[in-house]
């Protein structure tokens, strides 16, 4: 596995309590800070959706501890994977959770921020560029949220900066995939749609009675397709159920996600 940083590598003692997660029905294992942000739902949802064949190369703007990257290394072997997180003790727990899955030859972890550019990175194009920014770029939007999770929730530099580097960092006839909330879905198709089109969305309801709160979003470089809006993926019924069977089905890589 290559390290590589583009800021400084300082690690805060007080991040490194990790605890261990199983994934897709134990076929990941996760290590995650023990306070703080930790990757859930938004993250498996967008590795179910990456359909990626061996050999293509994927990046993730902002990998966190890599629970999306080890998601989608388990369900598309033979994969080159790349995630660019800020975070030092996060891209930390990337490069052992890369060991952890025996996937640290084929993957890579650099410590930066999405501002940079990717140009900047010094990286071959990819086939896939994948994403899950944080909701908010106005603190004033939500209550302040605790340090170790900052920033998981707040873009500093907005969803220009994670639209601009996903955008530079495919090839063209490259993917491009996000999750994000529901109500930025005009804003994220409006950045995206100067260089990219064929757009898919797919909703993600809490109950098939309830507003979409996410969307999944995958766009072509330089596509040119119509916009498809795919049938709304429903998380949980009334049943007592933790998760409808077409959702735990999906969280246990039993399926995959169609964006």
């Amino acid at each position: 596995m290559t390290t590589a940083s583009v800021l400084p590598e300082t690690v805060d003692p007080a991040q490194t309590q990790v605890v261990e997660s199983a994934l897709l029905g134990g076929r990941v294992r996760l290590l995650q800070p023990a306070r703080g942000y930790r990757a859930g739902m938004d993250a498996a949802l967008l590795a179910a959706a990456v359909a990626a064949r061996p050999g293509q190369r994927i990046f993730e703007a902002g990998c966190g501890a890599g629970a999306v990257l080890m998601q989608v290394a388990a369900r598309c072997p033979g994969l080159i994977l790349t995630g660019l997180e800020r975070d030092p003790a996060a891209a930390a727990l990337a490069r052992r959770n890369a060991d952890l899955n025996g996937v640290q030859g084929q993957t890579t972890v650099i410590t930066g921020d999405v501002a940079t550019g990717y140009g900047n990175l010094d990286l071959p194009l990819c086939d896939w560029a994948v994403s899950n920014p944080p909701f908010f770029d106005d603190e004033t939007a939500l209550r302040a949220p605790s340090p170790g999770k900052r920033g998981a929730w707040i873009a500093d530099d907005g969803l220009v900066a994670w639209t601009d580097i996903l955008l530079s960092s495919v090839k063209d006839g490259g993917r491009i995939l996000m999750i994000h909330r529901a109500d930025r879905l005009a804003d994220i198709l409006g950045l995206l749609n100067e260089k990219a089109g064929s757009f898919a969305i797919l909703p993600v309801q809490p109950f098939a009675d309830q507003p979409a709160k996410r969307v999944l979003i995958k766009a072509v470089k330089r596509g040119k397709a119509p916009l498809v809006l795919r049938p709304a993926l429903v998380l949980h019924d009334r049943s007592g159920a933790k998760h409808t069977v077409e959702a735990e089905a999906i969280l246990r890589g039993e399926a995959d996600l169609i964006v």
